[in-house]
């Protein structure tokens, strides 16, 4: 018999069975987690399950995050995000309250996930949590009060498609431009119910803050999950985001004879920086495809590309520089530790005096919730994940995603902009914990 994909070692540990693609499987969950929009409705379902008296199967390893409406934007959401208070504080779950954070961001940042897990939470972009060798996947409300109560939710193992990426990424290219290129290649359920696995020197090479944009967007392609191998990076990472000694010991690889999907590979250095034209992020281009294209909103943040290393990539290129005449750039951190280390290192001065507005931490413009939505022929360059059809606002504005880097040299032009014609940085995994001066 053939050996195992990551996706099949991790759910075979946490059911307890010898689990190959295919089959179904009841496992333990480590870590459950909702947010002020899917929250109310998996408390519903809990109540239901346990009666008043329920309890959680573990508080210390749920976690619930007040962050899409955030600040609330109308009374349904402040009604939205005192259920969760409420509910947090009666079963003794930890709570992330307005401001805080995105989910994705903070239960990385504080630790609450580690390789090897299995994680569960009630959004789509659970998925980034395989970026430090996690199994995170997202379910439904339903699914989640129920597992919230029990610790246990049923899975079918996904099949596996592997991207291997060798080689050194040129300057200007960063992990956005790769998960993008993947997505154009496979299409948007090319992966559906498939967990996508990423590896080849290029991926190992990556710092986690990277690795982490790969496996959040894996959902774009329909992913069950998205995962790196966890390894030495992933550990001295870890250990710094939690203050804790992290031992990976018998960390899961997938095996030489792995029974893959398909393997896709790359040479890194081929590799030019992408953007995915409207409404879809399955299409991706070349950045040379759409240069010159005008736009009028720029938005760096979300779980995807709202990281500090994310968002210095673009003060760097805007010190000293203003935005572009007629164009408005937005900028979201992904965390409350995000926005007060741009505070204390310079970086959050750097972007307003070039222009930019600069939001506390959470989700709003990514869903056109409020916080910066597109109007009417709008037309915006963004570091989301998703570019459908009014997913920043209005049905008749336009989005392209790119990285981070391109987002920042479009600034200075205000049009789509090949980063590589401006000078950029790549950062490695200690820049996020720089002491504050």
């Amino acid at each position: 018999m053939s050996g195992k994909t990551l996706a099949e070692k991790l759910l075979s540990e946490k059911s307890g069975t010898d689990a190959r693609a295919g089959d179904y499987v009841e496992a333990d969950v480590d870590v459950a987690m909702a947010h002020d929009i899917t929250g109310p409705l998996a408390f519903q379902t809990f109540d239901e399950v346990t009666g008043d008296d329920g309890e959680l199967f573990a508080p210390d390893r749920t976690v619930f995050t007040i962050d899409h409406h955030a600040p609330a934007d109308g009374v349904q959401a402040a009604n939205n995000h005192n259920a969760v208070r409420e509910f947090a504080a009666k079963h003794g779950a930890h709570q992330f309250d307005v401001g805080d954070g995105i989910c994705h961001a903070v239960l990385v940042e504080e630790g609450f996930v580690g390789p090897g897990d299995l994680v569960i939470g009630a959004d789509s972009h659970s998925t980034t949590y395989g970026g430090i060798g996690a199994f995170g996947t997202g379910v439904g409300s339903t699914d989640l009060g129920t597992a919230l109560a029990t610790g246990e939710l049923w899975f079918r193992v996904p099949k596996t498609l592997r991207f291997e990426v060798d080689g050194e990424l040129q300057d200007g290219v960063y992990a956005k431009d790769l998960i993008l290129r993947f997505i154009g290649d496979v299409g948007f359920d090319g992966c559906t119910y498939m967990a996508a696995e990423y590896a080849g020197s290029a991926v190992e090479s990556l710092p986690i803050h990277e690795r982490l944009v790969l496996s959040n967007m894996a959902i774009e392609m329909g992913g069950k999950a998205g995962l790196v191998a966890p390894d030495e990076r992933t550990e001295s990472y870890l250990e710094r985001q939690t203050g804790n000694e992290i031992d990976l010991g018998d960390a899961f690889v997938s095996d030489d004879d792995a029974d893959y999907e398909a393997v896709h590979t790359y040479d890194a250095a081929a590799l030019a920086p992408q953007v995915s034209k409207p409404s879809n992020p399955e299409n991706a281009v070349d950045v040379t495809e759409v240069a010159g294209t005008e736009v009028d909103q720029l938005f760096v943040g979300t779980c995807t590309n709202g990281r500090y290393e994310d968002i210095k990539i673009v003060a760097d290129i805007l010190a000293g520089e203003t935005i572009a005449p007629n164009v408005r750039m937005v900028v979201v951190p992904a965390s409350k530790s995000v926005y007060q280390h741009m505070l204390g290192t310079g970086v959050f001065q750097t972007l307003t005096d070039a222009g930019a507005v600069i939001q506390s931490a959470g989700c709003g413009p990514c869903a056109g919730y409020h916080q910066g939505v597109l109007g009417d022929g709008d037309v915006c360059l963004a570091t989301a994940n998703r570019n459908f059809p009014g997913r920043e606002g209005s049905m008749e504005s336009s989005v392209y995603l790119s990285s981070p880097a391109t987002v920042g040299a479009s600034a200075l032009y205000g049009e789509i902009t090949d980063p590589r014609e401006v000078e950029t940085n790549r950062y490695d995994d200690t820049v996020f914990a720089e002491v504050l001066p």
